[in-house]
């Protein structure tokens, strides 16, 4: 059933229908036209002028074509009402004009259990996001959903559905594929497609990490590594594990963690030591942690330490500190005073 078919047939027989009433009877362009539209639906109207042997005979081959015509029509036209066609294809068209002008968000392959609790930080956190899964069930669940998540039902190892998800303008990517192979083909397709793009993938196997990252991948998470750690810690270290799941626990507790760039800062606050920025005077914040250019993290930085190029702070506190910190940089004065 092909509504595109189904638009084409019913304009070729129009023009069919002018045509031979012009041609054969002599009709001006609007009585062929009158002809035409009376006799495909089958209405009974009177003839503009009596018809000729050759006209009946036209009329009568006419009529036998329309009806094969029409009742394809009627059946497509039924089918897509009755299948609610034209309402899912109306609600695909508004996701995906949605998605076409989304900027700087994420790209979400898979929505297991993983993609799931994926989205879910996402939809706490607003950041914008689109997921996509081959999965119609899967598909359907997330339609279910409460919130009103962005989706595509598509292959997300290929070229021109990853493009369609806006891969050239988004930050991020997340392959949490289920298999290995599919999340490798995902992460060379999106580094081709976009070299600049931040790439984190799922990995069961760990002979796939390094094939992962060879593919173009950021980042490479293990979950089934990361559970057994944790499940390992609890019994060496159970105090610290604890309190490391209640500080990163969105709903229970009300302390969190901010990265702070030297590209995400302003101008004033480029090359200045932690004692220089103030964040804990300033915010309460505290910066626990420090992303060098090379690449290399360092615990408890000293108050001399300098946010350069490449570098940046992990930085601790309250929903409030952190709030506090944000509206502090944001306003940090240009020529290097935060206010004072």
């Amino acid at each position: 059933m092909n509504v595109k078919v189904a638009i084409i047939l019913l304009i070729g027989e129009v023009i069919f229908g002018i045509t031979g009433f012009m041609v054969i009877e002599g009709y001006s362009l609007t009585d062929a036209l009158y002809m035409a539209v009376i006799t495909i639906s089958t209405v009974g109207y009177t003839e503009v002028h009596p018809l000729s042997e050759t006209g009946r005979l036209f009329t009568a081959i006419f009529i036998i074509i329309n009806i094969g015509i029409f009742s394809y029509i009627l059946a497509v036209f039924s089918y897509y009402i009755v299948q609610g066609k034209i309402f899912k294809n109306m609600h695909t068209n508004l996701i995906n004009q949605q998605i076409s002008e989304l900027e700087n968000h994420i790209i979400l392959c898979g929505y297991g259990k993983y993609g799931n609790e994926i989205s879910t930080h996402f939809i706490k956190h607003n950041l914008p996001f689109v997921v996509i899964d081959i999965d119609a069930q899967k598909i359907e669940a997330l339609q279910k959903a409460e919130e009103k998540i962005l989706y595509m039902l598509d292959d997300a190892t290929q070229d021109e559905v990853l493009i369609k998800a806006g891969i050239k303008s988004a930050k991020s990517i997340i392959s949490a594929l289920p298999d290995d192979t599919e999340n490798v083909f995902t992460v060379l397709t999106a580094r081709q497609l976009n070299p600049d793009i931040n790439i984190i993938s799922r990995a069961k196997d760990p002979k796939s990490q390094g094939k992962m990252l060879l593919a173009g991948a950021n980042h490479v998470v293990m979950p089934e590594q990361i559970g057994g750690f944790y499940m390992a810690t609890l019994v060496s270290q159970p105090g610290a594990v604890e309190f490391f799941s209640f500080i990163t626990n969105e709903y229970k507790s009300d302390i969190g963690f901010e990265e702070v760039t030297y590209d995400d800062l302003p101008e004033a606050c480029h090359g200045k030591t932690i004692r220089e920025l103030r964040i804990r005077k300033k915010t309460g914040a505290n910066i626990i942690g420090y992303h060098t250019a090379d690449g290399e993290y360092v615990v408890n930085p000293g108050p001399e330490t300098k946010l350069v190029a490449g570098s940046g702070f992990i930085v601790l506190g309250s929903k409030i500190q952190l709030s506090a910190l944000r509206f502090f940089l944001v306003h940090y004065d240009e020529k290097g005073m935060d206010g004072e």
